[in-house]
This record gives C-alpha cells, structure tokens and sequence, in this order.
C-alpha cells in the first residue's frame, strides 16, 4: 500500500539563501520551516518512507535569484503537493513496487487531477476528502455532510480498521454508492462521539467488501508513524541544512536509516507459524533496535549486558499493552 503525506521541518532564525519559509500548519503558528511530501510503503511486516520532494511555494519559484542562492535547479517549476505526490506514485510505479491501495489525506483527496490519474491507470484507493466535499449521486450533487445527516441508524456498521497503541480502533462506518463507476463515498463516525466524522472518496476496479475499505483507511496512520520513528530515531528532522541539494541528500539517508530499521524489525518478528518467541512477546521496536545497535556496535561493547537490558524492558512493555487492550475492551462492553 501506498500512503502519501507531508511534514515540516521547523528552522530556527532566518536566512534569506536558505530553503526555508514561513509556514502556517501542525505547529498552530507561523514558523520558519521546509516542506516535505512523501511517499511511504506498508505491508504487513512494516512500513517505511519510499520518496520524497521538497515543496517549493510559488514565492520561491517567482524568485530566479532566491532559487539560484539555495542552488534549486534552474527551470524548476511550482508543483502543489498532490502533483508532487503523484509524480512519486509514477515513479513507484516504473521501478515495479508492488501495490494494491493508494490512500492519503484530505488534503490530496480533494484533488480532481490527482484522484483521476489513479482512476485512469485503474488503481484502487481511499482517500479523505472534506465534509463539504460535493458528491455526485443519482439524487443530484450533495456535499458529503448532508449525504451523511440523511442515514438512519440502521445503516451504520461498527468495524475495527485496525489496532492502534491502546488496542483496536472501532468506529461506525456507512458506504454510499455515487454516479462515477466504480467510485463510492465511505463515511467514519466515532462512536463516543456521534458528531464526530470523516468522508473517504473510493475507487475499487474490482468490487470488495466495506471491511477491506475501512482496513485500508485506518492504514493511512502508517505514514504518520513512519514520521514519528523517522524524526525519534533516524534524525529526519534534526538536519540544519539551507541548500536544495543538501535537503533531498539529509533526508534521503534519514529515510535510509528508518529503512533499515523498518526491514531489521521485520526480520525479527516472530514466525506466524511457530508462534512467538519465549524471552519476548513483543516484536522489537525500531527504538529498541536502534538502542541495541547502539550498545553493540558502539565502544566499548558489552553484548550480554545489552541483550539482558533489551529483554528486560520487552518484557514490562508486553504487560502495559495488555492493560490498554484490556482498559479498552471494558470500555466498548
């Protein structure tokens, strides 16, 4: 599965040669800060960020002489982010990674020329679009809301979209089918709160269960968890760089460390088969990979000391996920 988003790197003080801009978003402020989309892989044995691109607002791409000062390529042109997002996607596609969804955030959701090139090249996805999104149906065209006021409560269906940190994510879901082929408007209600929801533009070539659609929007928060590991354990925010080039070569090995920290993580989960193992019952996270390699490669190594370290703190995190499984569990009863 492809998930796409973006992310920004805050900067602290200025400088007028430098890739950075002033930036309202995630942070609640206006900020110094660079702008990265990205494109990241989940699979059943982890994820990781694939791609990426630096966003250049239309002040930068105005400016030859700010370009030229933070060594941008000359004829580099404005691109919003879901048409840099969709130039990823292309090129995921010509290097052959193998995928079956591509989903994102609203703010790609709500692109026409986006949406249409997925439906053109006959991929599947779910992608959030806004409440007031304008949807097309056989009664005439209804923004997604109204769509959504108009259900009994008959129509809704509690399913899980997957486990989050403190056990599984339930919500009520409802799919309505629209006048595009092979496009449908999936709606998430939150059920502690009734009034609380979110709208999912579908396109599936080959018809499929609204299970496999509410699977694959509760999948879009892997990217959001790639960013985190990325900035707590590869050091994908920590860079300081001002120049074009020096962005895309920082990040790229940031992107590489979580990489390798995402295949690693893979190759020491238990066999489904087997079971798992009997000193840990947790998969390894990517810190605690990082922690060991620290402790074994680093001077000077003291390799019983960090396996017995790693087992130990195994061990108490199995008992507080069991109690957050257990918590939740009273509390959907």
């Amino acid at each position: 599965m492809l998930i796409g988003d973006d992310t920004g790197f805050e900067k602290k003080g200025s400088c007028s040669a430098g890739v950075q801009w002033q930036y309202t978003g995630t942070a609640g402020k206006i900020t110094n800060c660079q702008l990265g989309v990205f494109l990241a892989y989940a699979g059943p044995k982890g994820r990781a960020l694939i791609d990426r691109e630096l966003y250049l607002p239309r002040s930068w791409t105005g400016d030859q002489e700010r370009l030229a000062a933070a060594k941008v390529p000359q004829g580099t042109p404005f691109a919003a982010k879901p048409q840099l997002l969709q130039a990823m996607i292309e090129r995921a596609i010509a290097a052959g990674i193998p995928f079956g969804w591509v989903t994102a955030d609203e703010a790609y959701g709500d692109n026409g020329p986006l949406r249409a090139c997925l439906e053109e090249r006959q991929l599947a996805y779910v992608l959030a679009v806004s409440r007031d999104h304008v949807i097309s149906t056989a009664a005439g065209r209804r923004r997604a809301d109204v769509l959504a006021g108009g259900l009994p409560d008959a129509a809704w269906q509690r399913l899980s979209c997957g486990n989050g940190a403190k056990g599984r994510r339930w919500y009520d879901w409802v799919l309505i089918a629209t006048a595009g082929p092979a496009i449908s408007l999936l709606i998430r209600r939150s059920t502690g709160r009734p009034g609380e929801l979110a709208f999912y533009l579908c396109h599936t070539p080959r018809p499929v269960p609204l299970a496999r659609l509410v699977q694959v929007a509760g999948a879009r928060w892997a990217v959001e968890e790639c960013f985190q590991a990325g900035k707590n354990e590869a050091g994908l925010d920590h860079c300081q760089v001002r120049l074009y080039p020096a962005w895309y070569r920082y990040v790229t090995l940031a992107m590489l460390a979580l990489a390798w920290l995402a295949v690693t993580r893979a190759c020491l989960a238990p066999d489904e088969q087997t079971g798992p193992a009997q000193d840990a019952r947790l998969t390894a996270s990517a810190g605690e990979i990082r922690r060991m390699f620290i402790a074994l490669c680093g001077p000077p190594p003291d390799e019983q000391h960090a396996r017995r370290w790693s087992r130990w703190r195994q061990r108490h995190q199995e008992p507080a996920r069991h109690c957050h499984h257990l918590r939740q569990r009273q509390q959907d009863r």
